[in-house]
């Protein structure tokens, strides 16, 4: 009985001194706040990004997008509750990630979540890092800077040409009854005149446009 007593009790120790750890954490003057919303967790993205050094700043995850992702995590829509996990689980990864710092912070409650962001960077000389194309086109607006991932993949991916070659996987059937769309391995989506017929084959296609927005690029080919 008292070995038992031992253990919840220690258990408890633990988790309230886990509890005063993150409650009491230091403030760091002089350093760039980055405000990261929910899209980005859900996108997974920044844990690798946060993982190579080239993130310089603190990241501080305003308590509304945590309450979001509890939410979706809680929710009956399978895919929604599958990405709020991952967002999470997202969340304790850059945790652990040496030299990173992250840290929930409060902002205004009676605000919702992208208003919550906005307010956090504004009153703070913050930055917000996202993927969310209307709060991206809403930060700019307030004069508030923007990290946005897509934009840095498009800065860094393979470059291509017209003319030049891959092999892809067809996936899925385009907006059009002859269209074919599948991925590069960076995620890039193909789209394939002509190969409708070809979902689930891997084919071989000659690139022949591009087009790129702040939301990610698509590259239009033929069939080789």
């Amino acid at each position: 009985m008292d070995y038992i007593i031992l253990i919840v009790t220690l258990t408890i120790l633990t988790e309230t001194t886990y509890v005063l750890i993150r409650k009491f954490k230091p403030y760091r003057a002089n350093t760039r706040k980055i405000y990261v919303d929910t899209s980005v967790l859900i996108d997974g993205r920044i844990v690798n990004i946060a993982k190579t050094g080239f993130l310089s700043g603190d990241l501080l995850i305003p308590k509304g997008v945590l309450v979001e992702l509890q939410l979706l995590a809680d929710g009956k829509d399978n895919e929604k509750r599958t990405r709020a996990r991952a967002g999470l689980e997202n969340i304790a990864e850059l945790e652990r990630i040496p030299g990173v710092y992250t840290d929930i912070v409060k902002g205004n409650k009676n605000n919702k979540v992208d208003e919550e962001l906005l307010w956090l960077a504004k009153e703070n000389k913050g930055v917000i890092l996202t993927v969310d194309y209307n709060l991206i086109k809403v930060a700019e607006a307030s004069k508030i800077e923007v990290l946005n991932i897509n934009d840095l993949s498009l800065a860094v991916r393979t470059e291509f040409l017209p003319g030049e070659k891959a092999t892809i996987k067809i996936t899925n059937k385009g907006s059009s009854d002859k269209q074919g769309v599948g991925h590069l391995e960076d995620d890039t989506m193909v789209i394939v005149e002509n190969a409708s017929s070809k979902v689930g084959k891997e084919v071989a296609v000659e690139f022949v446009r591009f087009y790129e927005t702040s939301s990610g690029m698509m590259i239009f080919a033929k069939l080789a």
